[in-house]
């Protein structure tokens, strides 16, 4: 946008702050309009995105604090702070008053400039100095037909990410789902993928930080937290459970149900003589990735009565004396002396 489009804009009008305003304040207007008028909010609706431009370029001027007083300065010569006019037979305007200035050839206009306003009014000398880039802080770029050096065009720039956390159940870990999460008071939908793990990230595109000189909006980043099941844990692609079996089943062998993540159940064969730990798995009932589908692990435990009777400590001196003097620890004593 040039110098001289700025004459029919009203910057702080558009983001609808006073013009005292502090950067902060103004950042934090383009901020808020910048979430609801953004093209995404608003597909398919051209006076959105007209409007969104709009703040975008008052933002990218009044953010930065040589352009907002060459800004000011501008708005003050042709406003309330100073007033400009041609001489007969001529428009006037813009170029007019510059082109007085610079001492243009003997038909152009004759302009007739006088300051006004209260104290504090700028001063001719620092209306010059903000238009031309005078004074500390002006950037390298081209100069104009005075010779004066003239700021470089800013270049576009994305915001920056912002940051979230998102807390999910198991199933919908699984699943995949589509959740809502206010970041800065703003309802955005998060689409969560199927088979997302504890810990992973989600970026949600354009709901970051503002862009500056009407640049793009960063993204969003989300971390999320998959809540633990009372009954499955996960490893890789593979669901795990544990399979509670009684001493005669781990002895005997039997044929028992255990649930699967989908809500039917499944048929499994613990086999005769299954220690705790014993691993049974089902082909295919794990989580669906992306490239193969894991497997349903149920993992025995042995469970003990909890006060076992007369008849069954009876039965388990029978049991141990058949056993005869095997050491189960012998391993155990023997691995812990290396």
């Amino acid at each position: 946008m040039s110098e001289q489009e700025w004459l029919s804009k009203d910057f702080y009008k558009v983001l609808g702050v006073d013009k005292k305003a502090d950067k902060k304040t103004v950042t934090k207007a383009y901020r808020k309009l910048a979430r609801r008028w953004h093209p995404d909010q608003n597909p398919g609706d051209k006076a959105a995105e007209a409007k969104f431009k709009d703040i975008g370029e008052a933002y990218a001027v009044l953010s930065n604090d040589a352009d907002r007083k060459r800004y000011d300065a501008i708005r003050a010569m042709t406003g309330g702070g100073a007033r400009f006019s041609a001489g007969s037979g001529a428009a006037g305007g813009f170029e007019d008053l510059f082109g007085a200035f610079g001492g243009g050839g003997g038909g152009g206009p004759r302009v007739r400039f006088q300051t006004s306003g209260g104290p504090g009014a700028p001063g001719f000398e620092d209306i010059l100095s903000g238009l031309f880039g005078g004074g500390a802080g002006a950037r390298a770029g081209t100069r104009d037909a005075f010779g004066a050096s003239s700021r470089a065009t800013p270049t576009p720039e994305k915001g920056g990410t912002l940051r979230a956390k998102l807390s999910i159940t198991f199933r919908q870990a699984l699943t995949g789902a589509t959740l809502t999460i206010k970041v800065g008071g703003s309802p955005i939908k998060v689409r969560i993928p199927a088979g997302i793990r504890d810990g992973q990230k989600v970026r949600v595109k354009g709901h970051g930080r503002p862009g500056t000189y009407g640049g793009p909006a960063g993204d969003l980043e989300v971390t999320v937290t998959v809540k633990p099941h009372p009954v499955y844990s996960r490893e890789g692609n593979d669901l795990v459970l544990t399979l509670p079996v009684t001493v005669s089943e781990a002895i005997l062998g039997a044929v028992v149900d255990v649930p699967t993540i989908d809500g039917t159940t499944a048929a499994v064969k613990v086999p005769a003589g299954s220690s705790s730990g014993t691993q049974i798995r089902v082909r295919g009932a794990g989580v669906r990735g992306s490239q193969a589908v894991g497997d349903l692990i149920a993992r025995v435990s042995i469970q003990l009565p909890d006060k076992p009777g007369r008849e069954l400590k009876k039965l388990a001196k029978a049991f141990a004396q058949a056993e005869g003097n095997r050491d189960v620890r012998a391993s155990l004593v023997r691995d812990a002396e290396e």
